[in-house]
């Protein structure tokens, strides 16, 4: 039995570095041996709304360009996609592929997907999500390789191999997923039925460069300089969110993963080829959100005590606007799910009434105008 997840160096995103990592990444899962002759692989990407890969919103091309190149020279046929915000169809998405410099995956025999249909899939074992809309491009492959980014994000913490799968569902229906589970830990579990539905055959990380901050759409690039893989997108996570000062407590969706039995609950119980620790970024800046959680402890501190609808409204984060930052493209009106953001003066104004705290306008803001934001009370409560 090979590791739970390996982490290996990869210093720059030169073609041989990074197809010199990805080998030594996948060897001891048995590198790509159950690949070949004929077989369709879908490799889902993180493709935000599509901005240059300089940024580390997207999963940097040259990763994507020396798997596929791996892929196709055991002669399988390689097609990558996503379905960002937005509309979900050809001049959009495009777009959005020749942003992030996804096209050069052609020149290593992959090609980028042009199905844009949509289908409705029934999954009755799922914990809270038992029958959604997905896209159609993922019908059909014989494999799904889930190539993903690390990045901080403001409704979970992180995102990283299990939130990328949510890019399974067409750009034009996520707000409504958002609306139809607005309690965070329901999302999260929603997020593991995807990714129990599709059962990715393997997870490979993008920590070359990775995003903090005001992430997973507006915060900067922070240089790790590793690439990981697993065949499970929660354990990869349990060890990324180790690396960047996160543990389940702070990442939904991997508390979501250790109700279900997916993961152990620390990651110190993975089993990791590699050294790990050399990775670890200590002063890793977390999106405020998962900066400010305020619900960890055994339940005798204050900070366990505090449970109750009208306590979590009180000190529940929410989005705010840097006016300095916004130019008044409405985005963040179109993308709101809870119809809660109209424009006075040129300017978003957000009715909190109505705010269902998804964060679908601070990730979306292509100014990254948008900010989590903790309330007074939360602040002073974590002095």
């Amino acid at each position: 039995m090979g590791p739970d997840v390996v982490i290996t160096p990869c210093g720059s995103y030169g073609h041989e570095t990074v197809r010199a990592a990805l080998k030594r990444a996948l060897a001891p899962l048995g590198g790509l041996d159950w690949a070949g002759p004929g077989m369709r692989i879908a490799v889902k990407v993180n493709l935000v709304s599509g901005v240059e890969p300089e940024k580390a919103a997207t999963t940097h091309p040259a990763l994507l360009c020396a798997l596929a190149e791996l892929l196709t020279e055991r002669g399988a046929e390689v097609v990558a996609g996503d379905s960002p915000g937005g509309l979900y169809h050809a001049a959009l998405v495009n777009r959005a592929y020749a942003a992030a410099g996804l096209g050069a995956v052609e020149r290593y025999g992959g090609r980028l997907n042009q199905d844009f249909t949509e289908r409705e899939a029934s999954f009755p074992e799922g914990r809270v999500c038992r029958s959604f809309r997905y896209t159609g491009w993922l019908d059909g492959a014989d494999a799904i390789i889930d190539l993903c980014k690390l990045k901080t994000h403001g409704m979970m913490g992180m995102t990283c191999g299990a939130k990328n799968m949510f890019g399974a569902v067409p750009g034009t229906v996520k707000p409504e997923y958002h609306f139809r589970y607005p309690d965070t830990m329901d999302f999260a579990r929603m997020i593991v039925d995807l990714d129990e539905y599709f059962k990715p055959r393997l997870t490979i990380v993008d920590a070359v460069e990775c995003m903090e901050g005001n992430g997973p759409g507006g915060g900067t690039p922070r240089h790790m300089g590793a690439v990981l893989a697993s065949d499970s997108p929660h354990k990869v996570d349990l060890l990324c969110a180790k690396l960047i000062g996160l543990g389940p407590e702070g990442v939904p969706t991997l508390k979501a993963a250790v109700e279900r039995g997916l993961i152990p609950a620390s990651a110190e119980e993975l089993t990791v080829e590699g050294d790990a620790a050399a990775f670890a970024i200590p002063d890793f800046k977390l999106a405020r959100a998962a900066a400010g959680h305020l619900f960890q402890g055994d339940g005798t501190s204050l900070r366990g005590r505090l449970k109750g609808a009208a306590i979590k409204r009180l000190l529940a984060q929410r989005p705010g606007l840097e006016r300095e930052k916004c130019v008044g493209c409405g985005k963040c009106r179109e993308v709101c799910p809870a119809d809660a953001i109209v424009m006075r003066g040129g300017k978003p104004r957000i009715h909190r009434k109505k705010c269902i705290r998804c964060f679908c306008c601070q990730e979306f803001c292509p100014k990254s105008a948008l900010v989590v934001r903790r309330t007074a009370a939360a602040k002073l409560l974590n002095r």
